[in-house]
């Protein structure tokens, strides 16, 4: 088997443990590469691979559909995904693209992949129905974004998150997209001050926050995903961060106990979609509303710990409406709001990044109690 070969295969079990299986991207990858035993070029191109297929899902559907009479098995599935992928979103030459993946598809669907990627090579430019469809994101998303931030806005942002992600290092070493670096930034406190951050994990806005001079209580619900806060932490020079595990809602701590509070909340995570490229098909509309209605339960929570004249800062890595400007609207009642400034730009009360190159989509708000 040649190292291109193999590459595929692995990058194939990995999508069919995704879309079969239901494994998420970004933990089921890391083991199967370290078991491939594949160089540093081959170990990226199965990232690409596993990553640009998961994301093109829908438009390379739409691509084969025309040369399948019937659906396909999950094997074959993949494998057709994974040629189309490297034909029409990498370029590769035909002859590569077909003979690469119909080796590393079982026998017994070679035939049938060998045959509809000849013929997807030889077509012409594919129509398109709809945006949806060719940006290959679900139609509700599309929607939403388009009612929430504009037609051509949502469009350039549904655009950058099918780009591949960056990776963006803090000086410690701690990998942290540039959009959560600001959140940490826009905190406001001064050395010494004592500041909880209600739903932490993994982990980086919490030690952004003690590098800052804090002094931080890092929560999360979830024992597993306190642990990676813990995990962390030994990877930091002498932090004063102490992690909890509690429930964010009805969190074990004194009234008026801090000089700051930060959620960031969990949500859909429709700016942050272009590292997470299996979200895009596990979000539903529904979980918008039951999403704000957590959030809201938070920040109830969150407001009565911090002290009178200190702050409380809600932070989202999504775009929607409900999850941001509707959820401030009624988290800030009493508050006083404290705005943010560039590179946000305003939305509501508070601020937002569309997604960038550089940088995830956020929104972020901010009060003074009073």
């Amino acid at each position: 088997m040649t190292a291109g070969v193999a590459a595929r295969r692995c990058a194939l079990e990995v999508l069919e443990r995704i879309d079969t299986g239901g494994a998420y991207a970004n933990r089921v990858l890391p083991g199967a590469l370290e078991g491939a035993g594949l160089d540093e070029r081959d170990r990226a191109l199965v990232t690409e691979l596993v990553y640009g297929v998961t994301r093109r899902r829908r438009a390379l559907d739409h691509r084969l559909e025309p040369y399948l009479m019937h659906p396909p098995p999950p094997p074959a599935r993949a494998a057709l995904r994974l040629g189309v992928y490297q034909l029409e979103e990498m370029g590769l030459a035909p002859h590569a693209a077909v003979a690469t993946t119909v080796g590393a598809v079982p026998r017994r669907w070679r035939g049938l992949v060998n045959a509809v990627l000849r013929r997807v090579a030889e077509a012409p430019e594919p129509e398109w129905p709809d945006d949806a469809t060719r940006l290959s994101y679900p139609d509700w998303i599309v929607d939403r974004l388009s009612a929430d931030l504009g037609a051509d806005r949502a469009r350039r942002a549904l655009e950058v998150m099918n780009l591949p992600a960056g990776v963006h290092r803090r000086a410690d070493g701690y990998v942290q997209d540039p959009s959560s670096r600001l959140v940490v930034d826009a905190v406001p406190l001064e050395p010494g001050d004592r500041v909880l951050d209600l739903c932490a994990a993994p982990g980086g806005k919490a030690t952004g926050l003690a590098a800052r001079g804090a002094s931080v209580v890092a929560t999360d619900i979830r024992p597993g995903r306190a642990r990676l806060i813990v995990d962390n932490l030994a990877r930091s020079d002498s932090l004063d961060v102490t992690v909890a595990v509690a429930d964010g809602t009805r969190p074990p701590f004194a009234p008026e106990s801090f000089d700051a509070v930060l959620v960031d909340a969990p949500c859909s995570g429709l700016g942050a979609l272009r590292r997470r490229p299996d979200a895009r098909w596990r979000i539903a509309e529904s979980d918008v509303a039951s999403l704000a209605r957590l959030q809201l339960d938070l920040l109830a929570a969150a407001r009565r710990l911090v002290a009178p004249g200190g702050y409380l800062v809600y932070s989202v890595c999504t775009l929607t409406r409900a999850e941001t400007v509707e959820v401030a609207e009624v988290a800030g009642e009493g508050l006083e709001v404290v705005g943010v400034e560039a590179p946000w730009e305003p939305w509501g009360t508070g601020g937002v990044l569309l997604p960038a190159p550089g940088h995830d989509g956020m929104a972020l708000f901010r009060w003074r109690r009073l």
